[in-house]
């Protein structure tokens, strides 16, 4: 069976091949949008050496690990699970010898290596190339930064599945999907660094599993987070990920209760 589930990451893989020449087009448009930011920062900075804890070295490398990172950890399964719900195709899934959200979860990391490969790393030497990108120079950050990616990758493809299965209990959940993917961008602190926020608002952020993805893997990596404090952030990454399983086992159990087919 682990077999069939590392095929999955496989053919998700070549999949995303066939159409490479989106994600090399996306490496311009992500190059940009790091610009966008990097000359935003500068004229917020001003003559400043230091705001909500950034240097402007520490923020320039901030805004573009972070945008990288999202290449890797964005994936749309949730709207993959809506869609098979209401087509009725998630039906076929019940019956075959596997578990259905974990065969979506290496989906989601076979396109997840596609986007590491061929968009996150060729796109950080381009940004690297364009803009004053300080990278951290002892091996150890980056072994523990690929780690914390992971986690990243895990607890956001976790909320995109929650979000997916309540497909399950309402006829379309466009909607909450958008709202999804704007709180996950803006809560993550892809958008803005948490530590900008009001004291109240990240003060509730660390009630949330948002900062797990971006922000406390990204302040490790620009060492706006000392490295003794590293272990701690995996450690909440760790927490996040078994945290999350809860809600979806419950959720999937009430699923498949209540399965109906919109059409097909």
């Amino acid at each position: 069976m682990a077999s069939a589930y590392l095929d999955l990451i496989r053919i998700r893989f070549l999949m995303m091949l066939a159409y490479r020449v989106n994600y090399y087009s996306g490496i311009i448009i992500y190059a940009i949008n790091i610009g966008a930011y990097y000359f935003l920062w500068q004229a917020i900075y001003g003559a400043q050496e230091q705001l909500g804890g950034f240097t402007v070295a520490q923020m320039t490398t901030y805004v573009a690990v972070s945008w990288m990172a999202r290449a890797f950890y964005f994936n749309n399964l949730d709207r993959e699970i809506a869609n098979e719900i209401r087509d009725g195709s998630v039906a076929i899934q019940f019956i075959r010898p596997y578990s259905y959200l974990a065969v979506k979860m290496m989906q989601g990391f076979g396109e997840g290596l596609f986007r590491l490969l061929m968009f996150m790393v060729p796109g950080m030497i381009v940004v690297c190339l364009l803009f004053p990108v300080k990278l951290p120079a002892d091996p150890a950050v980056w072994l523990v930064y690929l780690v914390m990616l992971l986690l990243s990758f895990l607890i956001n493809s976790q909320i995109n599945i929650l979000t997916g299965l309540f497909a399950f209990f309402v006829e379309n959940n466009e909607g909450m999907m958008r709202m999804k993917r704007v709180m996950v961008d803006l809560f993550s602190g892809v958008v803005i660094p948490i530590s900008f926020f009001p004291g109240w608002l990240a003060s509730v952020m660390e009630w949330l599993p948002f900062q797990a993805i971006t922000y406390l893997p990204s302040s490790v990596f620009t060492g706006r987070t000392p490295a003794g404090e590293a272990l701690g952030v995996l450690g909440l990454q760790l927490f996040w990920f078994a945290a999350l399983l809860v809600p979806i086992w419950w959720l999937w159990r009430l699923a498949r209760r209540r399965l109906f087919v919109q059409g097909g």
